[in-house]
């Protein structure tokens, strides 16, 4: 499988640098290039990419507002947006998170992290690391949020099995399947099958909705942050 990749940035000689670092991968290739949000919602709709990746700041609609118009398009259901930018604070990856981003990279990471996030939101997984992240998920996705911004009823919950419930609170914590797998003492394959199922019921797009929903509804309480 080759993983289609949309460059999304207002800066060409960035677009370029990162077009020469995809295309030299052989299971990657860019199809498309925007410079502002408006061009990157056209053309992720012309050009149905896997993944889109996703600069902030940009002229006209940002990257903020793009995300959410690709994610919201149910004609691209299967396009990721992983966010690249140099301002990496928590507000942004919330705001990211919230509108329907797979992952979260600032522009300082090396080209060996770059790539592996591509392949990780190419393939449903949310690019979402089991520190900060984790911090900023609890101290932000857990604000209330008005009824018409949920992205799940808390009483969708009642759907899932107990196991996947048990499964989906550790993925909100942070944890790999990987580490799910160890701690419940399964096969990382039985992890991945309860994560799809209760993303599924629950109607989440990808493992970073599932952790939003998992904090929306209540399944998971945020952790006291330390004075």
């Amino acid at each position: 499988m080759t993983i289609r990749v949309l460059l999304a940035d207002d800066q060409a000689l960035l677009r370029g640098t990162f077009r020469l670092l995809i295309d030299s991968c052989d299971d990657m290739e860019v199809v498309g290039e925007a410079g502002n949000g408006q061009e990157a919602v056209e053309r992720t709709r012309a050009h149905h990419p896997d993944v889109v990746l996703m600069d902030i700041r940009m002229p006209g609609t940002d990257g903020l507002a793009a995300t959410a118009a690709i994610c919201d398009d149910p004609g691209l259901t299967g396009t990721r947006v992983l966010v690249l930018t140099m301002f990496e604070t928590e507000e942004y990856v919330a705001q990211a998170l919230r509108v329907g981003a797979s992952g979260f990279l600032g522009k300082y990471v090396t080209t060996d992290v770059l790539l592996a996030g591509v392949r990780t939101v190419a393939f449903g997984e949310a690019l979402l690391s089991p520190g900060a992240t984790r911090a900023l998920i609890t101290r932000f996705l857990t604000a209330p949020t008005a009824p018409g911004n949920l992205l799940a009823p808390p009483e969708r919950l009642d759907e899932l099995t107990p196991r996947e419930r048990e499964v989906t609170a550790l993925a909100a914590e942070g944890r790999s399947n990987d580490e799910i797998a160890a701690e419940l003492v399964l096969s990382v394959l039985t992890v991945r099958t309860h994560i799809h199922r209760a993303m599924t019921k629950l109607g989440a797009r990808d493992r970073a909705q599932l952790v939003v929903i998992a904090y929306q509804t209540g399944l998971v309480r945020p952790t006291p942050r330390a004075m």
